[in-house]
């Protein structure tokens, strides 16, 4: 019944009209659109929209009215290396590659900004002679990963996110399968440390909790499993009553990304994210289709299972701060 219910929700998707979007990702997959990027840069030749989706999705290079803008994740497990290694990528010289504005997103992205379609490249293989990588940060495609800002130095964390983290931002750069989704897609985990990650915000959310013994499952720390998050059209990710354990969370992430692969909407973009599958099936069903994709049971347990989870401190940061400023 489950299997029916799913080809009908398929053909009735593929009966609708695909978005541009999803038409330029059939013409040529991302991954084979470098050798096009390279000659617009020779010919210093701004892209047209068929162009610069699909070099997007690929190399985040999001280039408007002849400049444009370059994301840089950074590494999972490490953070300020890379904002040393941009500036010294684009530092000013005659040979520069950008102009002087570097952001920093939400998710601890650096945009390099003013990037002229001429040096894309340049830029591109200087940041990846650095050790660095933008490929598949951008567009339809899974983000960066956020963990634990205190990662391994916090005393109150149940678990350093850092291991997990990185094993997920590595899985997801050498999957070809895992890109161009119906969507960006985000996935966060929160080891319970004093600084939170705001992990319920995410598509994903992986939040360390300690189960207490009695409950069916090994006593000891696992992530509780929320998903769908979406907080630009107002709603978090919901709790499923699962628990990963840690050294599983890839296997699982993986899992609930292909069910969105499957289903997810590419005919309207406004629907088109995980938080509108689930809605569409229910909880449960979505959690039927990933346990097929695993080929096993989900852990499940009570509320009554979980220890209370230490709490954070929204302003540590900011005080930190202050006080290695000598103020108040």
């Amino acid at each position: 019944m489950l299997r029916t219910s799913r080809r009908r929700t398929r053909s009735s998707l593929q009966a609708k009209k695909l978005v541009d979007q999803e038409k330029f990702k059939r013409e040529q997959h991302p991954f084979d659109a470098y050798p096009r990027l390279k000659q617009q840069a020779l010919d210093n030749a701004p892209p047209t929209p068929a162009d610069n989706f699909p070099l997007a999705l690929f190399w985040p290079v999001l280039r408007r009215a002849g400049a444009g803008f370059l994301h840089v994740p950074p590494a999972a497990s490490e953070r300020h290396p890379e904002i040393l290694a941009v500036r010294r990528a684009r530092r000013p010289s005659r040979n520069a590659t950008a102009d002087r504005f570097c952001h920093v997103t939400t998710r601890a992205n650096l945009q390099v900004r003013e990037v002229p379609p001429k040096n894309t490249v340049a830029l591109i293989e200087g940041i990846q002679d650095l050790g660095l990588c933008s490929r598949g940060s951008g567009a339809d495609n899974i983000r960066n990963v956020t963990g634990t800002p205190t990662a391994g130095i916090d005393p109150q964390e149940l678990i350093d996110t850092r291991p997990y983290a990185r094993e997920w931002h590595f899985h997801i750069l050498n999957d070809r399968s895992l890109t161009g989704l119906p969507r960006k897609f985000n996935v966060a985990f929160d080891g319970a440390g004093t600084i939170a990650v705001l992990e319920d915000t995410n598509d994903i959310a992986f939040a360390a909790v300690e189960v207490k013994d009695g409950f069916g499952v090994e006593p000891g720390v696992w992530f509780r499993l929320g998903i769908g998050g979406i907080t630009g059209h107002r709603d978090f990710a919901k709790e499923t009553g699962v628990v990963v354990k840690p050294a599983d969370a890839t296997k699982v992430a993986d899992a609930i990304v292909r069910v969105f692969i499957d289903l997810g909407d590419r005919t309207n973009r406004l629907k088109a994210r995980l938080k509108y599958v689930i809605d569409g099936i229910g909880m449960e069903k979505f959690l039927v289709l990933v346990e097929e994709k695993l080929g096993h049971a989900l852990n499940r347990v009570s509320a009554e299972a979980l220890r209370p989870r230490p709490v954070f401190d929204r302003m540590a940061h900011i005080r930190r701060a202050q006080a290695e400023a000598g103020r108040p």
